[in-house]
């Protein structure tokens, strides 16, 4: 694993919310840190703190041999990356784009920077602005082995765990999404579950103890789940899926009897009754996960 001097140089491009955190980080841990943002005036604090404020693009990544891009999405991250000038000084150098956007498009990116002799890796951050720079950061990267070993003491200046998920340009976001999906997915069943329960006059803050409860038992059936799935064996010997559109079919017609939208809760006992209806009902739940891949 490579090591780094206070000498050592980072460049970060695009300077929103979580820009400005990594931007800090690599300033916080002793890195010469040039800054560069699309819309002026968001590199004060940092040029204040002893960053380089670079008047273009093309000079901030030819202010250092490591480049960490961290903008909206994809399409942001070409209109910088792909202009002539930035893509001619980035030459030889390495870029570390820790945008999010889907795997395909890290894949087309990294294959352009190749011709390019631009050396790419591609990453996902995934925890809040509020964690970088602590050990609660956590970070995944993906993409050459070697290039990953060569820059990691200064991406691990960004504080917490970092894994390198392996050479697929497009691991990190395929992680990402499914990390994502998972949480938001969460999010919409507690927004519905907190609606249906203040029709019922329980407040959202009567419930969270009883939520919180219910959410400690997901991470063991993760790990479990993860072995269903896997084997394919999906075993519903403690919860059959017949029994699972049962508590579905409840859920659906309390809210709907509130006139509260049950779509979500709708769209998972349809994938039950799916499941069933190909002669699943004995399995567990995550038997869905293969019926919703089937075209």
């Amino acid at each position: 694993m490579s090591s780094y001097t206070h000498q050592s140089a980072v460049t970060v491009l695009g300077l929103g919310p979580m820009g400005r955190a990594l931007a800090g980080a690599f300033l916080g841990a002793g890195l010469r840190t040039t800054v560069w943002n699309r819309t002026p005036g968001r590199d004060a604090e940092l040029v204040g703190r002893g960053a380089s404020g670079a008047a273009s693009a093309e000079a901030a990544v030819a202010a250092s041999p490591l480049t960490v891009v961290c903008v909206v999405n994809y399409d942001a991250a070409d209109a910088v990356l792909r202009s002539p000038a930035v893509a001619g000084a980035l030459a030889g150098r390495t870029v570390v784009n820790l945008t999010a956007d889907i795997p395909d498009r890290a894949r087309d990116l990294a294959a352009w920077a190749a011709g390019q002799g631009i050396r790419y890796l591609d990453g996902s951050i995934m925890t809040p602005t509020t964690t970088i720079g602590t050990p609660d950061a956590v970070f995944i990267h993906s993409g050459p082995q070697e290039l990953y070993r060569e820059h990691q003491a200064v991406l691990e200046a960004l504080g917490g765990t970092h894994t390198h998920l392996g050479e697929d340009i497009g691991r990190a976001a395929a992680y990402d999404l499914a990390l994502l999906d998972i949480f938001w997915t969460a999010m919409a069943g507690y927004a519905h579950a907190v609606a249906l329960a203040k029709a019922e006059g329980v407040t959202a803050r009567e419930l969270a103890p009883f939520a919180r409860g219910i959410g400690a038992l997901l991470p063991p059936f993760f790990s479990e789940g993860a072995e269903d799935v896997d084997s394919g064996t999906f075993s519903g010997e403690v919860n059959p899926m017949t029994s699972t559109v049962s508590s579905m079919a409840h859920i659906v017609h309390a809210s709907e009897a509130h006139g509260i939208d049950a779509g979500v809760m709708r769209a998972a006992e349809g994938l039950a009754r799916r499941a069933i209806g190909l002669g699943h009902g004995a399995d567990g739940f995550l038997r869905v996960s293969e019926v919703m891949a089937r075209r």
